[in-house]
């Protein structure tokens, strides 16, 4: 057995190795063993929505599980808990000596590059090679990453931002327990501990780079053009041999400087690349950078306990892949709903109307907890369905929790297009007329006491909106405390705002251009600002005079205007 195994060379090789130990420790039929799983699962219409069978029974024959390492510290012999995709640090069967003695250890050398302009959740775990099972953990905040893993929470802040990824992965060697090890057990009572559910006996060596260029847009410019020509640029970057230099056009020069990278890589280079050139010396040092000494755990073979000894504990259910898919979307939406919020947080106007800079912060603040409520939740209930402590139905009803709350995507996308559109109301307002500037209302006062100021004053930016209400009230309650009680949807409507009343956009019309007016008699003196009045909806023209004000709705008075 150890001289077949030492023949073997290909990836494939390594999967059929370990299915051997399983055959021989198992006493098995070699034809259920080699069987793919049905990964069809079940799936029943509610009045409420899609009700998902979130996990199954695990079939009686045993499986190997092969699980990303993700950048954490997975070596033969050492402990798993698959219950909550975490390892047991500190805790062995063997002792350190019989683990080193007859480690069987070979050459496992590929090389691969790729490139992606996503920047999904989805397309990340792809290209880290996650299961679907080890995505929930993940999504439910259960695995912590490291290394080049760190790549899953570099997310566009962005709608305004083109992103390409270059991913570079090797592997140099496979190490794996051998017959004699399986069968000495130096610490059985680790079994009766039932800490963990499989014991690490494979390990694929190697290391992983993300190299994540970014640039930011102007209004201008078109999004899938900056992608293309940045992709264009990254794949010639990595064409190039390694002994040649790397020539870019005038055009190219211009472009490398207005992107950034990012690194996340389980090599470590030293200093990590910030920009386009940066970035093109250290891809030419990769090859020589990753030697047997920095290969780190990329890939590893778990081996259930139980199949060792019947007292072990074991995974019960499976979490189904509809369902990991279905709260990887879930996450998707918050992350998208996040890159809209930053992006109109980052705006002027967000920034000099108080009232828009306190709706955009409360939404979020109410977000940001909703997230990691429904983390905490899902978390909670993972390594329990698995364990076979709580049914499949657990991870359903917090499922069915967030389709029915306002946080549900139609509601979110929904608040931030009312928001967007109040922004793009006011920025229009406000870009007519250059040289003029947004000024907060204490600063008008203050500013009148040495002469006139006419300030065109928003009046409708403060108001009591329900839906903002609604969030905070939801993770008051935390309904996830009680998922089993009944949910209800909660809906709320945006009508009423006064960026949707035609009548008033008329009126702040004609108010702007009464105040354009105003600019042929007055070259200084002008301001915006915004303070409440529901009397006035939409605008008025204000006139300030000696710290104080004098005159309201100026536009339809226009003795002050020649005065």
């Amino acid at each position: 057995m150890a001289s077949l195994l030492m023949s073997l060379k290909q990836p494939i090789c390594i999967s059929m190795c370990v299915y051997l130990w399983l055959a021989v420790l198992a006493v098995v039929n070699t034809e259920e063993i080699s069987k793919a799983r049905d990964e069809t699962d079940s799936a029943n219409e509610e009045t409420s929505g899609l009700h998902i069978l979130t996990s199954r029974r695990v079939k009686k024959s045993p499986e190997i599980l092969q699980v990303a390492a993700l950048g954490r510290p997975l070596y033969p012999g050492m402990l798993y808990d698959a219950r909550s995709d975490s390892f047991i640090p500190g805790v062995t069967l063997w002792d350190n000596k019989l683990l080193t003695e007859d480690l069987n250890s070979h050459p496992q050398t590929r090389t691969d590059l790729k490139f992606s302009s996503s920047d999904s959740f989805s397309s990340k775990s792809n290209l880290l090679d996650i299961s679907s099972s080890l995505k929930a953990s993940f999504l439910g905040g259960l695995v912590e990453v490291a290394g080049s893993a760190r790549y899953l929470r570099d997310t566009k802040s962005s709608t305004r931002q083109s992103r390409v990824t270059m991913h570079y992965s090797a592997t140099t060697r496979f190490d794996q327990l051998t017959m004699s090890h399986l069968g000495t057990i130096t610490y059985p009572q680790v079994f009766e501990q039932k800490t963990a559910t499989h014991v690490v006996t494979g390990v694929l060596y190697g290391a992983q780079v993300f190299m994540v260029f970014d640039r930011m847009l102007s209004e201008q410019e078109n999004s899938e053009h900056i992608e293309t020509e940045m992709s264009l640029m990254v794949k010639k970057m990595t064409s190039v041999n390694v002994d040649a230099a790397f020539k870019m056009t005038d055009s190219e020069k211009k472009s490398a400087e207005k992107i950034s990278c990012t690194y996340h890589g389980d090599i470590h280079p030293g200093q990590s690349p910030t920009t386009f050139e940066e970035a093109i010396k250290l891809y030419k040092d990769l090859p020589n950078l990753l030697n047997q000494q920095t290969a780190v755990p990329v890939k590893v073979w778990l081996y259930p306990l139980h199949l060792l000894n019947s007292a072990a504990a074991r995974v019960e259910r499976e979490i189904s892949t509809v369902a990991a898919f279905t709260l990887e979307g879930i996450m998707e939406d918050l992350a998208e709903a996040e890159r809209t919020f930053n992006e109109l947080s980052g705006s002027r106007l967000a920034n000099k109307f108080r009232d828009i800079r306190e709706r955009l912060n409360s939404f979020y603040q109410s977000m940001r907890v909703y997230k990691s409520m429904l983390q905490s939740a899902v978390g909670r209930v993972l390594p329990a369905i698995r364990g076979g402590q709580k049914e499949e139905k657990s991870l359903e009803d917090i499922l069915k929790i967030h389709r029915n709350s306002p946080f549900r995507s139609d509601q979110l996308k929904l608040w931030l297009n009312d928001a967007k559109q109040e922004i793009s109301v006011l920025t229009a307002q406000v870009n007519s007329l250059e040289g003029v500037n947004i000024e907060e209302p204490e600063n008008v006062y203050s500013s009148s006491s040495s002469g006139k100021v006419f300030c065109l004053t928003f009046t409708s930016l403060k108001y009591d909106d329900p839906y903002l209400s609604a969030l905070q009230e939801f993770v008051k309650m935390n309904r996830f405390d009680a998922p089993e009680e009944e949910q209800h949807l909660v809906s709320v409507a945006s009508d009423g705002k006064w960026f949707h009343n035609s009548v008033t956009i008329a009126n702040m019309m004609y108010n702007l251009k009464v105040f354009s007016f105003l600019k042929v008699f007055y070259f200084t003196g002008l301001v915006f600002s915004a303070m409440s009045d529901p009397s006035i909806p939409g605008s008025s023209i204000y006139l300030f005079e000696q710290g104080g004000l004098k005159q309201k709705k100026l536009e339809d008075d226009y003795r002050y205007i020649i005065s």
